[in-house]
Formats: C-alpha cells, structure tokens, sequence
C-alpha cells in the first residue's frame, strides 16, 4: 500500500469525506461532516473505544444503552452504538451481507441509536441544529459516505499484488467505480460475468 502524506489522520479524512460527499452528491451540516471526520480518525486508531462496539451484538447494546439509568453514560452508550453501525456498516456492509444479516436491519439499529440521542438533547432544551437528528435521518447516506472512504483508502493500495487483489476483491462485492478506476489504472479491466462463472 503506498504511504500518502497527511498532516494528521484528520486531515487525511477531510479531503476524503468531502470527495466522497461530492461524488455521492451529499449535502450535509458542517457539523456532520466534521463528525464524521472525527469518526473516522477514531476508528484509525483501534485503541480507542469506538472499535469496542463492534464486539458484541448490537441488538444487546442498544437495549442495555437505552435502560442505562444514568443520562450521560446512556449518551455516550448511543451515541458510540450508533458511530460503531454507520463505520461498520460502510466499511463491512459486505461482510454482514455475507452472513445473512439484513443491512437494513443494521441501518434500523443505527438511525434508532442517533435519534434516541437527539432525542436526550432535545429534552435539554438544545438550540440551533441537532447533530444526532441528521445523522439518523440521513443515517444510510452517510453509511453511502462512509463507504466511499473505505473505497478510496483501499483504492491507494494498488502498488501491491497483494494490494491489487484486495480492492478487486471489494470492487467484485461492491461495483464501487471507483474501485474499477483504481484497478483500470493498473491495466485491469474488471468485468462481471454471470454467476457462478469465473474470469
């Protein structure tokens, strides 16, 4: 995979996250897009808690953060639910796919997750726009988003074989375009065939 200089992991997902809103023609809160960002640098860095989500059952996390009695530990329950399903939902979608689960069904579990956050601060009185309203209103666009980052960050690792097989991998579950751009660039030309034929 080749190294592409950035001055933070930020600011490498800024230019992404736009590119990707631009080609899946979003139009989000500079405050959405921000978030995002930050989501995305936080599951750069597999220390941290937002990995930790993705551990166990989702179903089990939004009912035991729902009936967490204390109001700001049920915040933070949500509002990481709801950041582990749009992340895994636009970097795995495939892979929950592949085992039989509904992306529907997770994209439900995630707009639940934002709106019943949004729906913590709304009982606080909070002016001016609502962060967790949009992110669960808009939740499978922004999964759409995520899932363009995912496409472009494996994108660059064309330099490989290795590499090279992994985005025609994905592009063979996804169609991503930009995907086939990537393996076009290196004198692929990826075509589908029917199923259950191999090229």
């Amino acid at each position: 995979m080749s190294i592409v200089p950035a001055q933070s992991v930020s600011g490498f997902f800024v230019e992404v996250v736009e590119d990707a809103m631009k080609a899946r023609r979003v139009e989000a809160t500079e405050g959405a897009t921000h978030y995002l960002v930050a989501l995305l640098a936080d599951f750069a860095h597999p220390a941290r808690t937002a990995g930790q989500t993705l551990e166990r059952p989702m179903t089990i996390l939004l009912d035991e953060a729902l009936h967490v009695p204390d109001p700001a530990e049920r915040f933070e329950r949500l509002r990481l639910l709801g950041d582990g399903v749009l992340y895994g939902c636009g970097f795995f979608g495939e892979h929950f796919e592949s085992r039989g689960i509904d992306l529907s069904y997770m994209h439900g579990l995630g707009t639940r997750a934002y709106g019943a956050a949004s729906s913590m601060l709304r009982s606080h009185a909070q002016e001016g726009p609502d962060l967790f309203a949009e992110l669960a209103e808009k939740f499978g666009v922004f999964v759409d988003v995520v899932g363009e980052v995912a496409d472009a960050t494996i994108a660059m690792g064309t330099e490989s074989p290795k590499g090279l097989l992994k985005v025609y991998e994905r592009w063979l579950k996804t169609g991503s375009e930009r995907l086939a751009s990537a393996l076009t660039s290196r004198g692929m030309v990826p075509t589908r065939l029917p199923r259950g034929l191999l090229q």
